[in-house]
């Protein structure tokens, strides 16, 4: 990424390798994904040394923190699981979603990783109430043979640290 030194100083300007329309459209495209609960889809768009991280609080240090999530890829399959064959109460019956993401800014791009913010609301329908969900999500994407993949994501609930119920879905 390159400093734009114009009059909107701070606005970076994107890397001619990296379009963020490419990386908006790989976002919605997961956010569909979690919508239709296509489960395995969903894993196939992650690296395998990558993280699904829903951090309490503003901490950064996620390994030494109370998380509500902190998978690797070996959690991620066994969530996926509980979530397919109903063994959880939080997944009985499963939730259903619209998500909404917007307000795409690349971060930064450093090698093979490209790390993209953006902001997620989530629409839960479940026992014939709805529930809004708000959260800041940070990607950090790699490029792989096959396009795209996730090697970690980061989503910020803006009440993580608040009363939360039980997740029936991913965010």
């Amino acid at each position: 990424m390159e400093k734009d030194d114009g009059p909107m100083s701070g606005i970076t300007t994107v890397d001619k390798d990296i379009d963020l329309q490419e990386l908006a459209a790989f976002v919605w495209r997961e956010a569909d994904i979690l919508d239709r609960c296509d489960y395995d889809a969903w894993l196939a768009l992650w690296t395998e040394d990558g993280h699904y991280i829903v951090p309490i609080g503003k901490g950064e240090n996620y390994e030494d923190q109370v998380n509500v999530c902190y998978d690797d890829a070996k959690m991620r399959k066994m969530r996926v699981e509980r979530f397919q064959q109903g063994f959880s109460i939080s997944s009985a019956p499963p939730a259903d979603t619209v998500r909404t993401v917007s307000r795409f800014v690349l971060q930064g791009a450093t090698g093979d990783e490209i790390v993209l913010s953006c902001a997620e609301h989530v629409v839960e329908n479940k026992f014939g109430r709805q529930r809004i969900y708000a959260a800041n999500l940070t990607y950090t994407l790699v490029r792989s043979d096959d396009g795209l993949r996730i090697r970690n994501k980061v989503a910020r609930l803006l009440n993580s640290d608040g009363e939360l119920t039980a997740f029936s879905y991913l965010f």
